[in-house]
């Protein structure tokens, strides 16, 4: 991803609430053998300290840590825990008309932001790996009125300690980021004015998520 001062997207604590705003992210690596790029999409968790008793390597060092899984054999062709694996997770996106500027010569855009987040995976055992999936269930179910949790039950629980072995837990501790965030920083504020009121409006490129992001980055 092309880097640029004007649109930086911020630290790791800036990408740390871009995975916690939006987990399903995209995980890319080297294929075996020269065989290409290997592509795959799962949801990610962001380890706090909370999460895990090693807190020394974790949140206290101010690092980000990415937890994950992937089904068998995904982990054979992303060469899990062998290479370095880059993370990409996007947040709110969308065309940007220049007929909305108000102006006489313009181009669209598109405005966007986006982490990709760099690291070689650790595995985890079994037992963590059911850790983290019960995180991760309980995590997506928590808004709803009867939270259907990994281990609510004994015999949902003996079924998910079944089903882990088809299922291979990893940890990312972040080396490496570049973040972006493009929220017309570049235009004067009566144009963002323009923008925002199209994206808030009803036509078919209205994108209210996008409008509150880009009013929270100007704030």
């Amino acid at each position: 991803m092309r880097e640029d001062p004007g649109s930086t997207g911020g630290g790791p604590g800036w990408a740390a609430d871009l995975v916690r705003e939006h987990p399903w992210a995209t995980m890319v690596s080297n294929g075996a053998g020269g065989s290409g790029p290997v592509v795959s999409h799962y949801p990610f968790l962001v380890e706090d300290a909370a999460d895990t008793a090693n807190t020394a390597d974790t949140a206290d060092e101010g690092g980000l840590v990415l937890v994950s899984h992937v089904g068998r054999p995904d982990e054979e062709a992303h060469r899990l825990g062998s290479q370095e694996l880059c993370v990409v997770v996007q947040g709110p996106g969308g065309y940007i008309s220049p007929s909305w500027y108000g102006v006489p010569a313009a181009v669209p855009t598109w405005n966007f932001a986006a982490a990709h987040l760099y690291g070689v995976p650790e595995i985890l055992s079994d037992e963590e790996n059911l850790a983290v999936l019960d995180r991760l269930v309980a995590h997506f179910e928590a808004p709803l009125p009867n939270p259907f949790l990994l281990r609510g039950t004994s015999e949902n629980a003996d079924y998910a300690e079944r089903i882990v072995h088809g299922t291979v837990g990893f940890r990312v501790r972040v080396t490496r980021a570049v973040t972006k965030e493009k929220m017309s920083q570049d235009k004067p504020e009566p144009v963002v004015g323009r923008i925002l009121a199209a994206l808030d409006g009803s036509g078919p490129y209205a994108n209210p998520e996008l409008a509150a992001r880009m009013r929270r980055v100007r704030r």
